[in-house]
């Protein structure tokens, strides 16, 4: 690859800032906290000691401040892994490349990057309301065969591919792992588990409307299998880190178990406490 970017390769708006984040390279901290809903940047910035950018496009909103000294972002990237690859693209683009040269850096910048989300478990004795870290994950989705460079295994995820058994949807799979460098931030969360990733929230996730999904038992399967709960951002954001070089971890707030049917009681109180708890660890 030549080191010059085309102007269709690498799209700018006319301020120089990244086509969908509309942001520069001076708007983002080093300190991520990623969220799926737009509306939960405020629910998080609202707790920084200042608000010193502000900036929105389309479901991309980025507010970065400072919290106790320390330089911090929160962004939401809106839902799915399709949107989560656009996101890892443009904020990797907004430290490793010359924007207005359209050129790679010569040095690498490492961000730090913290998904905080929400989830339904398909563990029967995993409780609502309570924290959960994603240590491995499993990408349904597919996105990361469409990168050359992407080559994941460890134990975990040789076991689930040698028992997984829908012949259909296993070429699909892919799998990550947290950066266990920033595990310690979340070293005291109730839970530790491993993630699905979806790509979609009907039959995806064993939902079934007017349309039936693949399998009756399809979180039962997962759940024999070690996964621990499911969201739509995670393996992306995991894959992503590991051939951009940055580093990433998941904590979730469990608001459903789907085993035991049960949903959390007040989901947005759960919330709060899951937001003053993530930025309680991340910025000492």
């Amino acid at each position: 690859m030549l080191n010059k970017l085309a102007a269709s390769e690498l799209v700018l708006n006319d301020d120089g800032s990244v086509y969908h984040l509309n942001l520069l390279p001076e708007d983002i901290a080093e300190k991520i906290i990623l969220v799926g809903d737009p509306d939960r940047v405020a629910k998080v910035s609202k707790y920084f000691d200042k608000v010193e950018i502000k900036k929105n496009k389309r479901e991309f909103y980025t507010h970065t401040g400072t919290l106790r000294g320390e330089r911090i972002t929160v962004m939401s990237t809106g839902i799915g892994t399709e949107n989560i690859d656009i996101v890892m693209n443009e904020l990797d683009a907004l430290v490793n490349i010359d924007l207005k040269n359209k050129e790679f850096k010569t040095g690498h910048k490492a961000l730090e990057l913290f998904r905080m989300g929400t989830c339904g478990s398909v563990n029967p004795d995993v409780q609502v309301d309570n924290m959960l870290v994603t240590q491995n994950v499993v990408g349904l989705d597919g996105l990361m065969h469409f990168y050359q460079d992407y080559n994941f295994e460890n134990e975990f995820s040789r076991n689930f591919l040698e028992k997984f058994p829908y012949a259909k949807i296993k070429p699909m799979l892919y799998f990550a792992d947290w950066a266990e460098d920033i595990a310690g931030y979340y070293e005291d969360a109730k839970y530790h588990g491993n993630t699905a990733t979806f790509p979609g929230f009907y039959a995806p996730q064993g939902r079934q409307l007017r349309l039936k999904a693949l399998d009756d038992k399809f979180l039962e399967t997962l759940n024999e299998l070690g996964i621990t709960n499911f969201e739509m951002e995670t393996s992306a954001i995991y894959a992503l880190s590991k051939l951009l070089g940055h580093k990433a971890i998941t904590v979730n707030n469990v608001i459903a178990n789907r085993r035991r049917g049960e949903f959390s009681a007040d989901h947005h109180a759960s919330e709060q406490n899951l937001i003053t708890w993530v930025l309680d660890r991340i910025i000492k």
